[in-house]
């Protein structure tokens, strides 16, 4: 669970130091390394579920969640720097 705290929490503090960097090229970088600590949030939500330390709804709730921060880190990649 240490490690879900840890990739929650380096997903906004990465956008706001790519942000705070000043370069469209920093913050650009800093957005992909957030939507990677999405990725492994994903997958540690997926192996908590399928050790029975989470329930599927809940799972389920979480991988919902993330998804929506997902398409809206995507959807800033997406805009030209």
């Amino acid at each position: 669970m240490s490690q879900m705290r840890r990739s929650v929490v380096s997903i906004p503090s990465n956008i706001a130091e790519g942000k705070r960097r000043g370069s469209d090229a920093d913050f650009r970088r800093f957005l992909f390394i957030a939507f990677g600590s999405g990725g492994e949030l994903e997958t540690q939500i997926e192996i908590s579920m399928r050790l029975g330390y989470l329930d599927k709804v809940k799972a389920e709730q979480l991988l919902e969640q993330l998804g929506e921060v997902m398409r809206m880190l995507n959807g800033f990649l997406s805009k030209s720097f």
